[in-house]
């Protein structure tokens, strides 16, 4: 997966797309240990819980569910410039 240097986004995307951090973590090819770290960093930066956890599930909160409405858009748009810009010729 090309990184985009926005990778605690990314790992919150894949934990929502996935419902589970060990699927989210085989998809980025991280530890579940540094999926979960991810999210504990973004959650605590921004001192709001983004899912629901338990044994066996993990949900969006309300306010994950907001917060990534509003930030997929945007990382698709970085995610297609980095594209852009890597498939040109260098200078």
């Amino acid at each position: 997966m090309h990184r985009s240097g926005l990778t605690e986004l990314e790992v919150v995307l894949a934990v929502a797309r996935q419902q589970s951090f060990r699927a989210a973590a085989r998809e980025l090819g991280l530890s579940a240990t540094a999926v979960s770290n991810a999210v504990a960093g973004l959650e605590a930066r921004l001192n709001v819980r983004l899912f629901n956890r338990t044994t066996r599930s993990v949900a969006l909160t309300e306010q994950g569910r907001r917060y990534i409405a509003r930030i997929t858009p945007a990382l698709a748009e970085i995610q297609r410039a980095a594209e852009e810009i890597t498939a040109e010729p260098g200078v």
